[in-house]
């Protein structure tokens, strides 16, 4: 199982992969694990089956472009004294083919079977993204 997420304050997947490297250099130098987290409201309640090889997919803009593989889930209690989900992030951002996603809230559950694949060839990425969506169903990208 999988979960998918809008992310919101990044324009794109490199302006994630280079925030979250600055946060993991930060958690460095403070001597604290070198890991991404994304903190959430709720507590999933199919915890079990995404620390079994789940991914948090993002959605960019309309289209899901990337996902990064859940490694645990941590309480995190925020400065309100509310208790959250820290979702612990493996630090490599993969691309992925885009697929096209209408806006919600939160975060959803994506079943293994409707996530998208994997975006394999070199310079792939540089494609606009309803480009690349359109040369996926041809089974080009």
């Amino acid at each position: 199982m999988h979960l998918l997420k809008l992310c919101v304050g990044a324009d794109g997947v490199e302006d994630l992969a280079s925030w979250q490297a600055e946060r993991i250099a930060e958690r460095r130098a403070a001597g604290l694990d070198p890991f991404a987290y994304h903190v959430t409201r709720m507590w999933p309640r199919r915890a079990d089956e995404l620390l079994a090889g789940g991914s948090l997919y993002w959605v960019f803009k309309g289209y899901v472009l990337a996902r990064q593989r859940i490694l645990g889930l941590e309480p995190r209690r925020g400065e309100d004294g509310i208790e959250r989900c820290a979702i612990r992030l493996d630090p490599e951002v993969v691309r992925t083919v885009p697929q096209p996603r209408r806006p919600f809230q939160g975060w959803r559950y994506l079943r293994p079977e409707d996530a998208p694949r994997d975006l394999m060839p070199a310079g792939a990425g540089d494609v606009p993204p309803e480009l690349a969506a359109e040369l996926a169903l041809f089974g080009v990208l």
